[in-house]
């Protein structure tokens, strides 16, 4: 199945405008708190109505503001599945997956579908439990076999684990992993936990204040992420603002250091390295001596924080490394390369 949403709403204050095409893969809406991602997929759902565009699925027009189309929720055939799951408090699970399977008018065939998705969700000896005798991940699996055995077009997954205590996570989102792969049709999931998404997702859409920031393959999303907000949802922290001395180097102003770029800076404003990516000083290309300002344990590593030696009243630049090679250097001075392969060039 294929997704195609070009929409719009004003809210006053907040105007979402949203453009995103997907086929038979997931795509991962990740963004902040309040920046649309959840208004996304409630317009896709038909719960909320976009001002303007259109959203089809696999050919089959579900919202066009031009031809004044605006299919029902029950007609959209797309599964949300809500951060709390909104599971009927007074029914059981067996009476909650019933709910989602009345599309199905033939009894016989919608008993054999029912009895089918609760095997294989684990569930058919909870069949008369109420939800609130059920774990956090028990209530996924009804909310989730609700949602499937409607036999939607497209899976629409609002932060699956947000309701979940964080031992659970990552146990349910391997059983997720797997409920996506044998969908085998378009998913589209918000969250704002970016290994989640790198996890789960074929392709990313950042989101911010509304609109697509960044649009691509996660690989290469996370690679080269392209704005600041970008940089900071996929775990940047070391972020400076630049300015360019030429078409190779350019001036990290808030560290206080000159970099050489692997790259043309163009349009850029800030320049960013992941903490993982520096590495030992070797002399070459963008090896600084620096002063440890303070360390930080972790459970399997050390955040070091530096003060690139010439620099005054600079920003403290994060490196993190493994533990054995930490205690082989450690000293008040180190010298640490930022590698032109590894800074992240940014716009605003």
């Amino acid at each position: 199945m294929s997704l195609y949403a070009d929409i719009e709403k004003n809210l006053g204050s907040f105007k979402l405008k949203v453009k995103i095409e997907v086929e038979n893969e997931t795509l991962a809406l990740l963004g902040a708190s309040g920046c649309g991602k959840s208004l996304s997929l409630k317009c896709i759902a038909g719960i909320e109505r976009p001002d303007r565009g259109k959203i089809v699925v696999d050919g089959r027009t579900l919202f066009d503001s031009e031809k004044g189309i605006d299919l029902t929720p029950q007609k959209r055939r797309t599964g949300l599945m809500f951060q709390n799951y909104a599971l009927f408090p007074n029914m059981t699970v067996l009476q909650n997956i019933q709910a989602g399977a009345k599309r199905e008018k033939d009894p016989e065939k919608r008993k054999s579908c029912i009895s089918a998705v609760m095997d294989s969700f684990g569930l058919s000896e909870l069949s008369n439990h109420l939800p609130y005798q059920l774990s956090g991940g028990q209530q996924q699996r009804v909310a989730l076999a609700r949602i499937l055995v409607s036999e939607p077009d497209i899976l629409l997954l609002d932060e699956p684990f947000s309701a979940l205590d964080s031992h659970l996570r990552f146990r349910l989102e391997r059983e997720l992993h797997q409920v996506i792969q044998d969908f085998g049709k378009t998913v589209v999931l918000v969250s704002h936990d970016r290994d989640e998404v790198f996890r789960l997702s074929d392709k990313i859409a950042i989101i911010k204040d509304g609109q697509v920031d960044r649009f691509g393959l996660k690989d290469e999303v996370f690679r080269q992420p392209g704005t600041v907000n970008g940089a900071i949802l996929t775990g940047c922290k070391n972020i400076s603002r630049i300015e360019k001395i030429d078409d190779r180097r350019i001036r990290a102003l808030d560290w206080g250091i000159d970099l050489e770029t692997d790259q043309d800076p163009k349009e850029a404003r800030s320049v960013g390295i992941r903490m993982h990516d520096i590495r030992l000083g070797d002399g070459g290309r963008n090896s600084f001596v620096c002063r440890v300002a303070d360390v930080i344990e972790n459970p399997f590593s050390y955040t070091a924080m530096l003060l690139p030696e010439q620099a005054e009243a600079a920003s403290l630049i994060g490196w993190e490394l493994e533990k054995e090679l930490w205690h082989s250097v450690e000293g008040e001075k180190v010298s640490v390369t930022l590698p032109p392969e590894s800074l992240l060039l940014l716009t605003e």
